[in-house]
């Protein structure tokens, strides 16, 4: 597996100095968010000066960029903004593509018009289903011109909540593109540790051979997230159940201040 850290993690808007942090920190790999390049996340365009920053600054800095952020909420109520967002992830699979990054990271949205991330009690009806895989098709058709895979990563408060629901989406889709990433501290809310090692070990079984990135945050059982290693995750049992399934792809670290980020590099290489 190869450790990495979302680039957000880092404050700044050069790509140089974002990744010369994300080195420093002891990273190898980044899940990148044009925000560091001084672009919105979902952008209109990027400049042909941009891509080219960006790539030079991997090269420098000898850290691979493992996958590019294309969230916006493909189930959200209102389709003019669905349509918006499909346009604007139309220009991050591009640039993904010019940047030889091979995934770009969804989000499978939320019936809440105000918070993609944020739950509503209609996103477990079949329109937001059918909503969000209409969406879910054009993307990978984009995606499939392109040479990229999605990545979709489960969530509670989203349409995909667990790696069940990933996994039925993907057999829907047909498509060899549409990847699963996978993050422990997403497929729960309230759980005991015990609860919460069934929960993600069943996960990975569930979602083996689909796995395209592992995320490494961490809950407490009362629900709030923490940074990991902090939290009830079991990150031995995470790291070793991920290699019994021959997951070998990046393992990527969010939800951290930037202080953190050595400690927890260090935390995770030493299980690595």
């Amino acid at each position: 597996m190869h450790l990495g850290i979302f680039a957000k993690t880092f404050a700044g808007t050069e790509p140089a100095a974002v990744l010369t942090a994300v080195r420093q920190a002891g990273y190898e790999t980044t899940q990148f968010n044009l925000a560091c390049a001084g672009l919105p996340s979902m952008p209109d365009a990027v400049p042909a000066d941009a891509v080219a920053a960006i790539g030079a600054a991997a090269r420098s800095s000898g850290v691979s960029l493992a996958a590019l952020s294309g969230t916006y909420n493909m189930a959200h109520p209102d389709k003019a903004v669905r349509e918006d967002g499909l346009r604007r992830l139309a220009v991050v699979i591009e640039t993904a593509a010019a940047l030889g990054i091979p995934l770009v990271t969804l989000c499978t949205g939320s019936r809440n018009a105000a918070d993609q991330w944020a739950y509503h009690p209609d996103n477990a009806t079949p329109a937001a289903w059918s909503d969000m895989a209409v969406e879910m098709a054009k993307a990978l058709a984009l995606a499939e011109t392109a040479g990229v895979d999605l990545g979709i990563e489960p969530e509670q408060a989203n349409i995909v909540t667990s790696a069940k629901d990933a996994t039925r989406l993907i057999v829907e889709m047909g498509s060899r593109h549409l990847k699963i990433v996978l993050d422990p501290a997403n497929l729960f809310e309230h759980a005991s540790p015990d609860e919460a090692r069934a929960i993600v070990a069943a996960a990975i079984d569930e979602a083996a051979g689909h796995i395209a990135m592992a995320h490494a945050k961490d809950r407490h059982g009362d629900g709030r997230f923490a940074t990991a290693g902090q939290g009830i995750v079991d990150f031995p049992d995470f790291i070793a159940r991920l290699k019994a399934v021959g997951f070998d792809g990046a393992l990527v670290t969010h939800g951290l201040s930037a202080d953190e980020a050595p400690g927890v590099a260090a935390f995770l290489r030493g299980l690595l």
